[in-house]
């Protein structure tokens, strides 16, 4: 079978620079694009994109429904299965009008990704996620510990979290100039902060109690006055790796850059709240 196929390759690079320059995409969303044309081409056994048709899509259709959340076990949310093909279907209404496959694929057939009416429903209906109480925050908080830079980053991402209600991607990207301790609030900038839809604006601390305000205090503190870190350094920056004393690699303080992702912040809070259990 198949891993490869040259010409699918070289078109799916055109359509990433169009959906990043014509479309203006970020790059989450393109690699969410990315992923759904590698199930389908897995699907398909790679086959060159111009033997595109209906049947393919219903094929596709019906594997998706028969598959499992890899963590999960369970089949594939209608959510995730709506994106997917959604991303499918625009891919194959531009390639159809590309050359060298406007003879080969009919818009019309992409119109087979379609979901029923009543998944569609189902895939963008809103729904409440459980969220821990402010006291299962402020019991996490106390369970932390905050030996190491290491340690307290951390605790200060848990803490800062609560008391701003800052996106992770936030988080990963703010730097000691956007908070104001005095005034109370963090001017999450687009310019430099990774904010949802790349707006500017403005958060005020929240009252919750506890010692969340003054661990992110102690924490700016000791990076400008301890650590004199500048204001454009980063407000959680990201772990240094090196030779420990074991003469292996491992985690030996703090980086002057930022994460590059969310991921390191996310991995944060579930080993945190694992722990405090």
């Amino acid at each position: 079978m198949a891993k490869h196929n040259a010409a699918n390759t070289r078109i799916k690079r055109e359509y990433f620079d169009y959906l990043k320059e014509a479309m203006r995409r970020d790059e989450t969303s393109i690699d969410a694009v990315a992923k759904a044309l590698a199930r389908f081409e897995l699907g398909t056994a790679h086959k060159d994109f111009r033997t595109f048709n209906r049947e393919q899509a219903k094929a596709f259709k019906r594997r998706l429904d028969a598959d499992k959340n890899v963590r999960t076990g369970k089949p594939l949310a209608r959510a995730t299965v709506h994106s997917t093909l959604s991303a499918l279907k625009a891919f194959f209404i531009w390639l159809a009008g590309q050359p060298g496959y406007k003879s080969k694929i009919s818009y019309a057939d992409a119109e087979y990704f379609n979901l029923s009416e009543k998944d569609v429903r189902i895939a963008q209906a809103s729904r409440q996620k459980p969220v821990p109480s402010l006291d299962q925050v402020h019991h996490v908080l106390a369970a932390m510990p905050a030996r190491t830079d290491i340690e307290k980053r951390n605790r200060a991402v848990v803490a800062f979290a609560i008391l701003t209600g800052a996106r992770d991607g936030a988080l990963a990207s703010l730097k000691l100039k956007h908070v104001n301790l005095a005034e109370g609030v963090v001017d999450q900038d687009a310019r430099d902060v990774r904010t949802k839809a790349s707006k500017s604006f403005s958060t005020w601390f929240f009252p919750v109690g506890g010692e969340a305000l003054q661990i992110v205090t102690d924490w700016w503190q000791h990076l400008r006055e301890k650590l004199l870190w500048a204001e454009g350094d980063p407000l959680f920056p990201k772990t240094q790796t090196g030779l420990g004393a074991t003469g292996a690699f491992s985690a030996i303080g703090l980086s002057r850059e930022h994460w590059s992702n969310a991921g390191p912040i996310r991995r944060i809070f579930r080993d945190s709240f694992t722990a405090a259990r």
